[in-house]
């Protein structure tokens, strides 16, 4: 135009099938901003209960209850809140696995697995939570057949409590799961639980459902 020539400008067109959302996101409604500050205010409250909860554990000379907690926090989806807190829980435990190898099969596999989820070297003679082996190590593959075995008989038993748990893991491990659906399987688990602790259950199931919302905003702007 600025040469006084008009240039008919030829857009490439492509035959998209339509959304298979529909129009779900685009009339979605955000929650009013009053009651979205106060589930924040809630949720912020809940942190630092549990953080104080994760610090006080630690500090313990009791690593199974810290090992259940931190379990319970990666689980839940809420870990990324505690980053700083679970670490220094973890590093507390590293240093006094010699201790925790001392204690019952269940918080030895939990220890060794936490542990080595977050890049810790630890020795494969802390038996189970096989899928974390690496190359080379033979008795981590024979207790990941004897386990396998086992919990599937457990799986169909009737009197089994932790039946459901049990058959989803044996189906797909926790490593290999999607983290925000494994979260929320795992609420309807944990709340159960005779150990659960309601101050976590309650803040994983508020941010759960304000990162919820979150997605549902950004979809609705991006299908816009």
């Amino acid at each position: 135009m600025a040469h006084g020539t008009d240039h008919e400008i030829i857009r490439r067109t492509a035959n998209f099938h339509p959304s298979i959302w529909g129009d779900q996101f685009i009339s979605h409604l955000p929650k009013d901003s009053k009651v979205h500050e106060a589930l924040e205010l809630e949720v912020e409250k809940l942190r630092e209960q549990v953080r104080r909860e994760i610090l006080l554990a630690a500090a313990s000379n009791y690593s199974s209850q810290s090992l259940d907690l931190v379990d319970a926090i990666q689980r839940l989806g809420v870990a990324y809140h505690f980053e700083s807190e679970i670490e220094e829980a973890l590093i507390r435990i590293y240093n006094n696995h010699i201790d925790m190898e001392d204690g019952d099969l269940y918080s030895t596999a939990l220890g060794f697995r936490l542990l080595r989820q977050h890049g810790y070297s630890v020795s494969c003679g802390l038996y189970e939570a096989a899928h974390l082996a690496v190359h080379g190590e033979d008795i981590l593959d024979e207790a990941l057949a004897f386990t396998t075995i086992h919990l599937k008989s457990m799986a169909t038993s009737p009197n089994c409590p932790l039946a459901a748990k049990v058959s989803h893991a044996l189906k797909q491990p926790i490593q290999r799961g999607v983290p925000r659906l494994e979260s929320r399987r795992y609420i309807s688990i944990y709340q159960d639980e005779p150990s659960c602790n309601k101050t976590l259950l309650r803040l994983a199931k508020l941010n759960f459902n304000l990162v919820q919302e979150l997605h549902k905003e950004e979809l609705a702007e991006i299908t816009r």
